[in-house]
Parts: structure tokens; C-alpha cells; sequence
């Protein structure tokens, strides 16, 4: 059976970047993302949703999406679908899906906090496995819960 997981997003983030290191110093970001849609009713209303999605972004191109990105920016994410779970601190069940960032291309002119023109930063997964990423997500995930 053939399966294909490969997401774009067009978006603009609604919060600064958190960056974050996992405990072996590799870099990892969030970036909060809202994508609109405008559409017509069947009346022809113009209508608009928004879509928030969470982007993970890891190593140095986490460090530069935290350098140069700011709320507001609008970036162009591809990457895929990932989903993970973890137990939180009351001991439920808790899971997500997130877009695991390959590629993040700054769009739009430059502001203050960013000194060049449009940016693309490429990197490759980080080095370690996955079953240590994962546990450095669902402890980020229990402190971001319990702030």
C-alpha cells in the first residue's frame, strides 16, 4: 500500500518563536501558525476561516526561525504530518498532530528585527531517534500545560 505525507502551509505565526533545547543541546522551535481561507456561501456571503496549526521546527534552522521570525511574521512551511502522545502530569491521555517542519521560507519584506531579504534555510533531521524527541516533546508539552 502506498502512503505519502507532505504538507504546505502559507501562513502567518500568531506568536513569537519558542525555542527550546532538548536535553542533549539540540535546538527545537514552535512556531504558531494561522492559515485563513476565504470562501462564498452558497447565498454568496464572503466568508473567512482560520486555521491554527503548530509547526515544529528543529536544530539550526530552529535557531534562525527564532532569530528572524517574530508574531506576524509570514513564512511558507513544508513538511509532514506528525503525531505524538503523551501522559500529562494528572495522568490523562493526551495527543496532538503537527506539522514537522523540512523547510521554512521567510516571506514578505524585511522588518527590524530581520536585517536581510527573503530567507530558506534547508537542514536534515536531527541525528537522534525518535524515541528521544518524542520524550522531549511530551515533557515540553507537560510544562507548557502547566504554566
Amino acid at each position: 500500500m502506498a502512503s505519502y505525507n507532505k504538507v504546505l502551509l502559507m501562513g502567518n505565526l500568531t506568536k513569537d518563536p519558542e525555542l527550546r533545547y532538548t536535553p542533549q543541546g539540540i535546538a527545537v522551535v514552535n512556531l504558531r501558525l494561522a492559515v485563513n481561507r476565504k470562501y462564498r456561501t452558497k447565498d454568496q456571503e464572503l466568508k473567512e476561516e482560520v486555521c491554527f496549526i503548530t509547526a515544529v521546527v528543529w536544530s539550526k534552522q530552529a535557531e534562525t526561525c527564532n532569530q528572524y521570525l517574530h508574531k506576524g511574521s509570514s513564512v511558507f512551511i513544508e513538511g509532514r504530518l506528525q503525531s505524538r502522545s503523551w501522559e500529562d502530569t494528572a495522568g490523562a491521555k493526551r495527543s496532538v498532530i503537527e506539522v514537522r517542519a523540512e523547510r521554512v521560507q521567510f516571506m514578505g519584506a524585511p522588518t527590524a528585527k530581520v536585517q536581510s531579504q527573503t530567507s530558506e534555510v534547508h537542514t536534515e533531521p536531527p541525528v537522534e531517534g525518535p524515541s528521544s524527541e518524542l520524550t522531549w516533546l511530551a515533557e515540553s508539552e507537560d510544562e507548557a500545560h502547566e504554566s
